[in-house]
C-alpha cells in the first residue's frame, strides 16, 4: 500500500504542477495579449510586449506559442479584451494585499477577489487603501555569473537604475518605474537577456507571522492565484525562518 500511496501522492503532485503550469501560461498569454494591442506587434519596438515574452520564456512557454498569442491579439477578431485592474485590501493578521488582474469581466473578477478575502478573514479596501505602504519598482535580475558586483554596479548606475544587491546567486537590480524599460535594455545590451525583468510591488513595513497565521496567509494568496483572471498577488508579511521550514516540509 505505501508504494500504491506513493505512486497517487506522485501522480497528484505532477497533476497540480501541470496545473500550475497551464496557470502561468494563462496569464502570460493574458498579458502579451494587452502588450501587443498597447503598441506594435513588433517586440523591438514595444517595451511592454518584449517584456511579455522574456516572462514567456521564464515559464519555459514554446515560441509557437508565443507567436500565435501576438498574432491572435493583433488579427482582424482580436480575441478576447482584457482591462488592467488593481484591488487592495487586508488578509489576515493585518496583512496588506495587492493583487494585479487583467480581466473581461470587472464584476466577476470583483466577486471572485472579494469572496476569497472574505472566505480567509480579510477584507477587500479601496484603490489606494493599502498601496501606499508598497513602492513600485522595476526589478531586474542576473545570474552571478554575468558579471563581478563592482561591473553590475557600475553598469546599474550609468543605466539610471536606484540599488543594486549581489549575492552569491545573482544581482538583482531595481529602477524607478519610469525608467524600467531603458535600464533593462541598458542592461541587456552589456549583459545580454537578464533572468527575469519585471514590475514589483515592495512592503516598506512587513507583519511577522507565527505558524497558523501564515498558513492562512498563503491560502489566501493561493486562492487568488489560482483565478486566471489575476496575474500577480503581493504582500507584507515576513516569516520566521523555523516558520518557513516548517511550511516547507
Amino acid at each position: 500500500m505505501a508504494g500504491h500511496s506513493q505512486f497517487k501522492n506522485i501522480m497528484h503532485r505532477k497533476g497540480a504542477q501541470d496545473a500550475r503550469r497551464a496557470r502561468q501560461f494563462a496569464k502570460v498569454i493574458r498579458e502579451i495579449t494587452v502588450a501587443a494591442r498597447s503598441g506594435l506587434p513588433d517586440p523591438a519596438s514595444n517595451p511592454r510586449l518584449r517584456a511579455a515574452i522574456s516572462a514567456a520564456r521564464e515559464v519555459n512557454m514554446p515560441k509557437d506559442t508565443v507567436e500565435r498569442a501576438i498574432k491572435k491579439a493583433t488579427g482582424a477578431g482580436g480575441g478576447d479584451d482584457y482591462v488592467e485592474v488593481r484591488y487592495e485590501g487586508y488578509g489576515p493578521a493585518g496583512v496588506a494585499v495587492i493583487v494585479e488582474a487583467l480581466t473581461d469581466n470587472r464584476n466577476r473578477t470583483a466577486s471572485d477577489v472579494r469572496a476569497a478575502f472574505s472566505k480567509y478573514g480579510g477584507s477587500l479596501g479601496e484603490t489606494n487603501s493599502v498601496s501606499f505602504m508598497f513602492t513600485r519598482l522595476g526589478v531586474i535580475t542576473y545570474p552571478a555569473s554575468v558579471a563581478s558586483e563592482d561591473e553590475m554596479l557600475e553598469a546599474a548606475i550609468e543605466a539610471g537604475a536606484e540599488n543594486v544587491e549581489s549575492t552569491a546567486e545573482g544581482h538583482e537590480v531595481t529602477c524607478p518605474v519610469e525608467s524600467f524599460f531603458a535600464v533593462r535594455d541598458a542592461l541587456e545590451t552589456r549583459f545580454g537577456e537578464p533572468a527575469s525583468a519585471k514590475f514589483d510591488w515592495r512592503p516598506g513595513t512587513v507583519v511577522t507571522l507565527d505558524e497558523e497565521k501564515a498558513r492562512t496567509v498563503l491560502k489566501l494568496i493561493d486562492v487568488l492565484d489560482e483565478s486566471d483572471d489575476v496575474q500577480a498577488v503581493y504582500a507584507n508579511f515576513d516569516l520566521p525562518d523555523d516558520v518557513a521550514e516548517k511550511l516547507s516540509a
